[in-house]
């Protein structure tokens, strides 16, 4: 600490002061109060590197103009306070800028003037090492873009700046046509390097004030900015369709892969982050539906449902804000033992003061406006991690049965979010059980043997829902990892009395038997219905009869006090 004797001359206090400034290892400058600065040690001349004389230059004029303000704050609290204050500025060098953080004191001199000591201290590598974690926390590891974190804040920012100015701008959600089977082939390395070019090719496009990040994947989100026209979204999105057609030489691989992009304008298309998102990202499954390498504008007459559904689509965007959603879990029984095997999760959709909005209505609203991903992935990673509580309970594994959507399944995380399910959970990958309907399998098959492939290699076992009522086609059976067949109820309601259903359903346990696969009737509420079912060979069943679809309390009140329902009088043989 610096010792001033108030009682010797204003020179030789200076001069003892000056001395004692030459012994410090900071950088220090003793300065007036309008801070030109009086003396500077030897520390600090070495340290700026300017090889300009620093006495009697104001201490501004060494610092970057972006940091006046905060050097400015920091003398003002200086002058006013006891205290000393700190401020963290850029000091200019030959060869770049220097992060100094000055601690500034006032003091007054032997005259009675107010002079100032700044003392600085070279922080540019911890500066260095928070720049480099800020930088991870926002942008992607892979492509170096801005992650979804910093494109949040980017779309907030853009719709801020839009309420201000009155001037719109577009949200683009983009994904590689084609990149799946490049990384299947070639493998992650290649896929990477593949990822990281497009990155590049992508990022040329785009003016400066745009941003594009990447947020999974191959899936990309470019922010245009400004008063965008759907003219000037297809004038940019034809340069990314062009970037990509060009072919990609990958370590010694020459690769063709290509894009498709859809385009939702605010405020026209979404006047929240949550809408844009969403429906620029229906955008671009409606291109990739209708020829792939194209971009689609999302437009609200063509994409969204009739007037007097739009009130209920905007609530669903509120709802998933408010986690209005919730999970039922219906009992899935062994027909004879009537042991509980597992639950199949139900999403459900309560409204306050509304009550209950059937499945029937929000699940295709869901597909159609993208959120379905969304909820999808919460519904799997939830229904895992419930489970796993419901086991507990009972003292013995259960299996959970989750619906997959047919976006879902197109959907190129969808395997990323079913594993972190299984990780966060603890599961084994048999206790899930993924239902997936006759059409999800014949509308791409290529794409579905693939995807089921990965998943049961992971252990994860494979259901065909409303088994009967689809396509029909007895070659996927053959063709695709099937492990379990649900009849659908349609074939059970009427049960043992229709000779026609009593016919189908034997035929359909018969065969199923014979492929070694396992059976769940769904829709049992009968005690004739399940004896049927039990005398033919039906593994398991779920109904109203075994049980009606519980909150998740209720269900660990019935595992607590019973986990088999009353067998019925009469056995099955």
């Amino acid at each position: 600490m610096f010792s001033i004797h108030r009682d010797r001359p204003d020179t030789a206090l200076n001069s003892q002061f000056d001395s004692l400034m030459e012994a410090a290892g900071d950088a220090v400058f003793r300065l007036n109060a309008e801070t030109v600065i009086l003396h500077a040690s030897k520390r600090s001349g070495a340290l700026i590197g300017s090889g300009v004389a620093l006495i009697g230059q104001p201490l501004p004029a060494l610092i970057l103009s972006a940091d006046h303000s905060v050097l400015e704050g920091a003398v003002t609290r200086a002058l006013e306070t006891t205290e000393p204050s700190k401020a963290n500025v850029r000091f200019k060098t030959p060869n770049s800028a220097l992060w100094i953080e000055l601690q500034i004191s006032s003091y007054p001199n032997a005259r009675g003037e107010t002079e100032l000591l700044a003392v600085g201290r070279d922080i540019s590598g911890q500066q260095a090492t928070e720049e480099r974690l800020r930088h991870m926390a926002t942008h992607d590891a892979l492509t170096g873009l801005p992650n979804r974190s910093l494109l949040s804040d980017r779309i907030r920012m853009a719709i801020a700046q839009s309420r201000r100015t009155g001037l719109g701008f577009a949200v683009v959600a983009l994904d590689l046509d084609g990149f799946k089977k490049v990384n299947d082939a070639l493998g992650h390395p290649v896929g990477d390097s593949l990822l990281r070019v497009a990155a590049m090719r992508l990022s040329d496009t785009l003016r400066d004030i745009d941003t594009l990040a990447r947020v999974g994947g191959d899936e990309f989100v470019a922010v245009l900015a400004g008063a965008v026209s759907e003219g000037e979204i297809q004038a940019i999105a034809r340069r990314m369709i062009s970037a990509m057609q060009l072919p990609f030489d990958i370590q010694g691989h020459t690769l063709y892969v290509g894009t498709s992009i859809g385009a939702a304008i605010f405020p026209e298309h979404g006047d929240s982050e949550v809408k844009l998102l969403a429906h620029a990202d229906t955008a671009m499954y409606r291109a990739k539906e209708t020829g792939k390498a194209r971009c689609v504008v999302y437009s609200n007459e063509k994409f969204t449902q009739p007037e007097h559904d739009v009130s209920m689509e905007a609530a669903m965007f509120q709802a998933v804000r408010d986690g209005e959603f919730l999970l039922n879990y219906q009992p899935i029984v062994d027909a004879r033992s009537r042991q509980i095997m597992g639950f199949e999760a139900l999403m459900r959709w309560s409204r306050p003061g509304l009550g209950m909005v059937p499945p029937t209505q929000f699940i295709p609203m869901a597909e159609n406006n993208g959120l379905i991903n969304l909820l999808g992935a919460w519904v799997l990673k939830a229904a895992c991690m419930q489970i796993r509580q419901f086991q507990e309970v009972a003292g013995r594994p259960l299996y959970v049965s989750v619906n997959v959507s047919p976006r879902q399944f197109r959907n190129d995380q969808f395997l990323d979010i079913m594993d972190e399910a299984i990780t966060l959970s603890g599961l084994n990958g048999q206790q899930l059980l993924l239902e997936i309907t006759e059409g999800i399998l014949m509308s791409d098959p290529e794409h579905a043997e693939a995807l089921l492939t990965e998943m049961t290699a992971r252990n994860v076992r494979i259901a065909i829902d409303d088994f009967g009522t689809g396509y029909s086609s007895l070659a996927y059976l053959k063709r695709f990892p099937i492990a379990t067949l649900k009849i659908d109820r349609a074939f059970i309601k009427d049960l043992p009395a229709s000779v026609k259903d009593a016919a189908i359903c034997d035929v359909v346990l018969s065969l199923a038997s014979h492929l070694k696969l396992s059976t769940v009737a769904e829709g049992v509420e009968s005690e004739e219905q399940l004896q049927f079912l039990a005398k033919h060979g039906c593994g398991l069943i779920q109904g109203y009869l075994t049980g009606r679809p519980l909150l998740p309390e209720q269900v660990i009140e019935l595992l607590k006090t019973a986990q088999s329902l009353p067998a019925p009088v009469h056995a099955p043989q």
